[in-house]
């Protein structure tokens, strides 16, 4: 007798069940009310009854029974249910609910039409009931309901069917026709070894829900009485179920999710590390990073939904340093800068709301920015027009030089140019050999210097304009213009543009009347000009050479589906 109570003692104090732990069973059928219905109710919980008490389980049951003995059975089973027992309930036959609550059927309910939310009660079982006696065999009981399609007249406050209920931590739910939770309960019920997971799997036309583990058996596969437990046969149950447990907390360590460390605590309620698994959940249900982050995940964004995102945050003027579809730390500095603008909470990960707002400000952006710009241009066409009838609509060569100064890529560069040239022409035929040679040298030579010693030896010559045009802009460019130039180009080489973007480039240039000349992929000085309009459009540091802010204004609604 000391080894068996050694035995039970560690038993309980491991939360694990003594090897003969009761199988316990309630089995109850009720013909339904529906008179066209032709489910044997009655039938099929004898063969159930039968069968369970082959495999070993302790079965009450009872078909038709009214209120009372259903009552009574119930308290049976409360009375006698040890802690460590195995429980199964099937209910098969008429149920109803409200908003609320569901009840099992009694057939001495009489007419039915006669029954409402307050009558419903003394006639039927609550369900809150039933699952609550389950809950107290966590992890070891099931419930079964049966259900036929029920066709009922009822009164105010119920319908027919099963409702909403709430599941007890621990408990398993199987719903389906009495037929094939009885095919269930004879094939897979009165096996031992197998988790409800593996008998369900072989199951048909049933749903289930609630507690069910991969791995732990429903019934244990071992049999025996008090008399065949021995100090030796505990220690051999107390190890296996160490090792099991190990297993699983080794395997909710390594996940660190809520759903891993809430899989181990239903499976070790009181496990060696169920206290610190429990902490670890509280921990990480109230991180609200965490939360977030696993919301993102959640989301499975791919590639190109990641670029969406880097060129929306980079239009709204949130800097995601690339848009390669990574999130690393520069996008998710401006995912929390942008979070912070909009007074959230500053995670650095988006929800689905935060993707379709951050979506629609991208799009209202982009919108905004066109019209911006088509406004700027037209009150820059205005003024390029207002200066060209100022000044180089006369055709004089001051008023032209005058204007190509002012509008380098002006509306009438080019008439203003090919004017020029014709001025030049005349000249050149005009001057003395010395003349056009001293021009030669200054040009050959193209500096301040060069050009200053051209106006002091020929102050009256056939190139002055020209010569002082000269000195103006290289004045220009020396304080600052060429290196802020060559600065814009490095920047531009390092975009790596394939021939498929400057051609886009360019077509969305032409696109908005700032004519690139022909879409060939090739930068030249006409496709310079035509940048170099567009980024006094938009107020952008005017250079002539594109960069990444440059490239996603002028792409904008245009090429990229911002609204992905």
């Amino acid at each position: 007798m000391r080894g068996n109570s050694v035995a039970i003692v560690l038993a309980l104090a491991l939360g694990v069940a003594p090897l003969w732990a009761e199988d316990r069973s309630l089995i109850i059928g009720n013909d339904p009310v529906d008179p066209a219905s032709t489910v044997a109710v009655a039938t099929e919980v004898n063969r159930i009854s039968r069968a369970l008490n082959g495999a070993g389980f302790t079965t009450l049951d009872g078909s038709n029974l009214a209120t009372a003995a259903l009552r009574s059975r119930l308290d049976r089973i409360l009375r006698d249910l040890g802690p460590t027992d195995t429980l199964v309930i099937m209910l098969a036959g008429d149920f109803v609910h409200s908003s609320g609550q569901t009840w099992f059927l009694a057939p001495n309910s009489g007419d039915t039409t006669g029954l409402n939310l307050v009558s419903i009660g003394a006639v039927a079982i609550n369900l809150a009931t039933v699952f609550e006696l389950a809950g107290m065999a966590p992890g070891r009981a099931l419930v079964m309901l049966g259900t036929d399609g029920n066709r009922l007249a009822l009164g105010r406050g119920l319908s027919a069917g099963l409702g909403r209920f709430d599941i007890p931590q621990g408990v398993a739910v199987v719903q389906g026709g009495t037929a094939d939770l009885s095919r269930f309960a004879l094939t897979g019920l009165v096996t031992r070894g197998q988790s409800l997971a593996q008998m369900l799997g072989a199951a048909k036309g049933m749903t289930a829900a609630g507690y069910l583990p991969q791995g732990l058996a429903f019934r244990t596969a071992a049999t025996g009485s008090p008399g065949a437990i021995t100090d030796d046969g505990a220690a051999k149950a107390r190890a296996a179920i160490q090792a099991a447990e190990a297993k699983d907390w080794a395997a909710a360590q390594k996940l660190g999710s809520i759903a891993a460390y809430q899989a181990y605590v239903d499976a070790h309620p009181s496990g060696l590390n169920a206290a610190t698994a429990r902490a670890e959940l509280s921990r990480l249900r109230n991180d609200p990073t965490l939360l977030a982050q696993q919301a993102e995940d959640a989301l499975k964004l791919d590639r190109e939904q990641r670029r969406a995102v880097q060129r929306q945050l980079t239009l709204l003027g949130f800097d995601t340093r690339g848009i390669d579809g990574i999130f690393g730390r520069g996008s998710r500095s401006a995912i929390i800068a942008w979070q912070k603008a909009q007074n959230a909470p500053a995670s650095g990960y988006l929800s689905a709301v935060e993707l379709q707002r951050l979506s629609a400000a991208a799009d209202r952006r982009a919108a905004e920015l066109e019209a911006e710009a088509a406004a700027r241009q037209a009150q820059l066409d205005r003024e390029d027009r207002s200066f060209w009838d100022r000044s180089g609509a006369s055709g004089e060569e001051d008023g032209l030089r005058t204007y190509l100064r002012q509008f380098p890529d002006g509306l009438y560069a080019d008439i203003a140019a090919n004017r020029l040239q014709v001025f030049d022409l005349k000249r050149q035929n005009a001057a003395a050999a010395q003349d056009r040679a001293a021009w030669a040298q200054a040009e050959k030579d193209n500096n301040i210097d060069s050009y200053t010693a051209y106006l002091d030896q020929f102050p009256q010559g056939a190139f002055v304009a020209e010569a002082k045009a000269r000195v103006a802009a290289a004045q220009d460019a020396a304080e600052g213009g060429d290196s802020n130039r060559a600065a814009a180009q490095t920047t531009e080489d390092g975009l790596g543009l394939n021939p498929v973007t400057r051609k886009l480039i360019e077509t969305r240039l032409a696109s908005l009347g700032f004519d690139p000349g022909p879409a060939d992929g090739v930068f030249d000085e006409k496709t310079r000009r035509a940048i170099r309009r567009f980024q006094k459009a938009r107020g952008q540091e005017v250079t002539g050479y594109i960069n990444q802010t440059a490239i996603v204004a002028l792409l904008a609604g245009a090429v990229f589906d911002l609204g992905n």
